[in-house]
């Protein structure tokens, strides 16, 4: 099979789970006896976790396109790693909406967290173990031959990203805005050039 029904596929899930995260934010009641500008602004957990999510989701549809930029076709292996991704992609905007609800409560703000960056951090894994089978278990069906140090180089970068999730994930313990900014951080050093996919053919890092 060729790469193309896979990435318009694949698109698709990017889009809709893209799309999701906005539904979360929702438009003040009025009467409510409090002003439009104070009840925006109460909101602002929903749009930091959108920002984050929709850059993160962004980058990995980035990257993912990186990867499959290589292929030239495709095996049933490669079609169920790339499931097991696009599933961790779909299952954000729950995570999102779930982190932007509890973040100002009393409880459970710890475990919203852990859950909200843990869910990055299985996207990433999703990611590289998707980019190993790839580039290691079927190499014969990239478009051009990669010596294997560029290959251990592109799976090195994606893998060097679950670093941050992990910890963003473990100090939630501490503190659930430390994740958020944590995963803000990741977002923002990923969208950077020097840290893009695209920079290089060859390579392919993501956001986790």
């Amino acid at each position: 099979m060729t790469t193309n029904r896979v990435e318009a596929f694949s698109d698709g899930v990017f889009a809709i789970a893209i799309t999701l995260l906005v539904l979360e934010i929702h438009v003040p009641e009025p009467g409510s006896g409090q002003s439009l500008a104070d009840e925006l602004a109460a909101q602002w957990p929903s749009y930091a976790a959108y920002i984050i999510s929709f850059f993160t989701i962004g980058i990995i549809w980035i990257n993912h396109h990186a990867m499959f930029r290589r292929l030239r076709l495709v095996d049933h292996g490669i079609l169920i790693w790339n499931l097991l991704l696009l599933m961790c992609v779909g299952v954000l905007p729950f995570t999102t909406a779930l982190m932007a609800a509890y973040l100002k409560e009393g409880e459970g703000e710890v475990l919203a967290a852990m859950i909200y960056s843990g869910s990055f951090l299985l996207m990433g894994a999703s990611f590289a173990a998707t980019n190993h089978h790839i580039l290691f278990s079927k190499p014969q069906l990239l478009s051009k031959d990669v010596d294997e140090q560029t290959r251990r180089h592109a799976l090195s970068r994606g893998v060097v990203g679950l670093i941050p999730y992990l910890l963003a994930t473990v100090l939630a313990l501490v503190s659930p805005y430390l994740t958020l900014a944590i995963c803000g951080g990741i977002g923002v050093f990923y969208s950077l050039p020097f840290a893009s996919a695209t920079e290089d053919p060859a390579a392919g890092g993501a956001a986790g």
